[in-house]
């Protein structure tokens, strides 16, 4: 989240006074002295979306290989900057942009699948001429940025419709997408299932949500290729008690919110009513066709989502999408 692009105005409010501790460590549980711990970077601040690893940390999940801890970066750092400068062991940042990372000369390596699809949305009003993506030319769409996960998503949407940038007007607004659309600023916006939809659903501002069915990997666990070969068996161990936490937070839903009242600041009121929409939105993403957690990667996505980023030029052509990834610790 990413779930950084993936932790949007609706989610905030879950998290607001978490903003005051956003680089700490914000796990209650107790360290093994005698095992080194590794730092998982969860983004931003303490939020439901993140609730399978406040679980596993509280359910001891993680087994004696490994002792965790979690840290949540604050908004002023770069999603792989504590990664890449050893502050960080871990991070859950999307497949694009991990593989784009990649790229840019960052060791890293996405080692377990997190949302097994991919949130972004095109959302645009109910009453809206727009229906599908195509129909966006000569439209106004609103996006964060010209990075991360939106963006992405953006551009390969409108490749896959047979549109340019040029066939649309571009808005960056920043997080404010609710406001935007609403007022009328822009036509369209790039949000995600489990945050932006859910935030207009909650204002009463009715909407239509078009899956732009894009190839990208969604929410990865995260490490550097050194790391992992270094430590093996707490790769393998944070990612089994990744995947128990996804678990109990798939099936066992009241668990889950009061596990994570011990990790969110002001857990409660209408903090705790949205997080209980936000968690079993965010927990669908987990599940693939079958309906179970898998937390082992899809060569035949990586290599999709790779084409379909060099053809809009996210990355460099010829990029080796097998070196972003690996299975052999899930």
């Amino acid at each position: 989240m990413t779930i950084p692009g993936r932790i949007r105005p609706l989610v905030v409010a879950v998290a607001l006074m978490a903003v005051l501790t956003g680089c700490a460590n914000t796990t209650p549980g107790d360290a093994d002295s005698d095992t080194p711990t590794a730092v998982v970077g969860l983004t931003y601040i303490p939020n439901i979306q993140f609730a399978p690893f406040y679980v596993a940390d509280h359910e001891h999940f993680y087994t004696s290989d490994a002792s965790v801890s979690l840290r949540h970066h604050g908004a002023s750092e770069g999603l792989f900057t504590a990664l890449a400068s050893g502050e960080e062991d871990f991070v859950v940042a999307g497949g694009d942009e991990i593989l784009q990372a990649r790229t840019q000369g960052i060791d890293i390596v996405a080692v377990a699948s997190y949302y097994a699809s991919y949130p972004a949305r095109v959302i645009v009003a109910q009453d809206s001429p727009i229906a599908s993506v195509a129909d966006l030319k000569g439209r106004t769409v609103g996006i964060p940025g010209k990075f991360g996960e939106n963006w992405f998503a953006l551009l390969i949407a409108l490749q896959q419709a047979g549109l340019t940038q040029s066939d649309v007007t571009i808005a960056e607004i920043g997080y404010t997408q609710q406001a935007a659309l609403t007022t009328g600023k822009v036509d369209a916006v790039i949000g995600f299932a489990n945050s932006d939809l859910l935030s207009f659903q909650a204002s009463g501002f009715p909407v239509t949500a078009i899956d732009p069915a894009v190839p990208l990997v969604s929410i990865c666990l995260a490490t550097t290729a050194s790391y992992a070969a270094s430590h093996p068996e707490v790769v393998s161990a944070v990612i089994a008690g990744m995947k128990q936490g996804m678990e109990t937070s798939l099936t066992d839903e009241q668990t889950t919110l009061a596990i994570a009242g011990d990790y969110i600041p002001s857990f409660r009121g209408d903090t705790f009513d949205t997080a209980k929409i936000v968690l079993p939105a965010t927990t669908a993403l987990f599940s693939g066709v079958d309906g179970t957690v898998s937390p082992p990667l899809d060569p035949a996505q990586w290599t999709s989502m790779a084409r379909a980023m060099e053809s809009v030029g996210l990355i460099p052509d010829g990029t080796d999408e097998q070196a972003a990834y690996t299975n052999q610790y899930a």
